[in-house]
């Protein structure tokens, strides 16, 4: 299968119904910087569960042929995560994604999951700019980030991370995909 060949859907996250498929996303070792790793079944649960209740903080659990194949949160960037570190403009959208590990790994999977969750993003006629604050040793997100049109601006210090911060616009991604 090609990566090509994929065909996303993205819903909203049930903390209740999908906290178990979670927990075991977010406390492998590959997802060290989502920082969950001791996190147990019900810490999973309520952290969902506390977003699911924010005005400015949503998650979606994106699916691939029916099964759950990917985590994306959407927030506002002037309310959460970056909420005086930056000047935010109107439009900005903030985002985290998450794949989790496989044993059948697809050539290209995690840059098509990042792609959808780009073009999910801009569906939104309201979101002009997509913000991401990865660590800056995340050198493998960096990278995806860049192949679909971030572009770096600088270093921030958040209380639980030393954080790229990047931007996309609504142009640049369509640039960056259709290379």
């Amino acid at each position: 299968m090609s990566s090509k060949d994929l065909t996303f859907t993205i819903r909203p996250l049930d903390p209740l119904k999908d906290a178990e498929v979670l927990h075991g996303w977010v406390t492998h070792p590959k997802a060290v910087y989502w920082m969950m790793q001791d996190a147990k079944p019900e810490d999973v649960e309520r952290a969902y569960r506390e977003i699911a209740a924010d005005e400015h903080h949503h998650a979606f659990l994106g699916l691939c042929d029916g099964q759950p194949a990917f985590l994306m949160e959407k927030y506002d960037p002037a309310h959460r995560e970056l909420a005086g570190l930056y000047e935010p403009r109107p439009g900005d959208v903030g985002m985290h994604f998450l794949v989790p590990p496989t044993d059948t790994p697809v050539h290209g999977y995690t840059r098509a999951v990042i792609t959808a969750v780009m073009a999910y993003l801009f569906e939104d006629p309201a979101t002009r700019r997509v913000v991401v604050e990865p660590d800056v040793r995340n050198t493998a997100v960096h990278a995806l980030n860049e192949a679909v049109g971030f572009v770096p601006e600088r270093e921030i210090r958040k209380p639980e991370k030393r954080a790229l911060l990047s931007f996309c616009t609504r142009e640049q991604f369509a640039k960056a995909v259709a290379a």
